[in-house]
């Protein structure tokens, strides 16, 4: 049988996360989802708590994944260290409290979940992610290995689709909260998108209150990101891949509102 992997687009704010955790279970039933992984990042509007980790997880999410704002909430640097199952950027100092990958039981046999972040406009000094994946994949011999890329440039995200392509089974791009529509399987098998887009306030930027997100780019005083507020929407991917290789057989884009 395939195996049927749900990948999210960053969670945003306490609307974003109530709305997850009142769909994805029957979205898994209905789709009959082997394994799902979540970027929890704006969980918290910037950053994610230990409680809505465990939010996130008691929703359904098999891994979570983080990015640039893994830091932003102090009280997760702790649940990192402890939790196999929230992953923060692979490519991030090695001093830094958590783990970049993992590998996981599932029904289907082992899974290795990698998130990575990419360095285009990224303020962090990460290491080179292509680097970076390069010495996990040297270091596990799973069939079936999934790559969160949380990247601004849509460059970055695709050369890295393209460096993986039969490597891996899935690479997806998070970070812009703007769903792309180049969901593909790449040449050599590998399951692709640019971005996954958002859970959370469908009429807002990214999530923002638009008037806030206006506000700052006519040049005024930068204020602390609040919500927006209205109903929300879930957009995500479904990667079909292949029992035997592990390679992806296709990809179908989602937005649940």
């Amino acid at each position: 049988m395939p195996v049927r992997i749900l990948a999210i687009g960053d969670i945003v704010a306490k609307s974003g996360l109530s709305f997850l955790s009142d769909r994805l279970r029957s979205i898994k039933k209905a789709y009959s989802i082997d394994f799902t992984i979540v970027n929890g990042e704006n969980a918290a509007n910037i950053g994610i708590t230990p409680n809505q980790a465990e939010d996130i997880f008691a929703s359904g999410a098999d891994v979570i994944t983080l990015g640039n704002h893994t830091f932003n909430k102090k009280e997760i640097c702790d649940y990192l260290d402890d939790c196999p199952y929230l992953l923060r950027p692979a490519n991030y100092a090695p001093q830094v409290p958590g783990r970049g990958w993992g590998v996981y039981e599932a029904a289907f046999g082992e899974v290795c979940v990698i998130n990575l972040i990419g360095r285009c406009t990224m303020p962090f000094g990460p290491d080179n992610p292509f680097l970076a994946v390069d010495r996990i994949l040297a270091d596990t011999s799973c069939r079936f290995v999934l790559a969160d890329m949380h990247a601004e440039a849509t460059s970055e995200k695709l050369a890295m689709g393209y460096y993986l392509d039969g490597r891996i089974s899935a690479v997806w791009g998070t970070h812009t909260h703007v769903q792309t529509s180049d969901g593909c399987v790449l040449p050599k098998g590998t399951g692709y998108i640019t971005d996954l887009g958002m859970t959370g306030p469908s009429l807002s930027v990214l999530g923002v209150k638009a008037e806030q997100s206006i506000s700052m780019f006519l040049g005024n005083p930068h204020h602390r990101y609040e919500a927006a507020g209205g109903a929300c929407k879930m957009e995500c991917a479904v990667f079909t891949l292949d029992e035997k290789t592990g390679l992806c057989l296709s990809v179908e884009t989602m937005r649940i509102t």
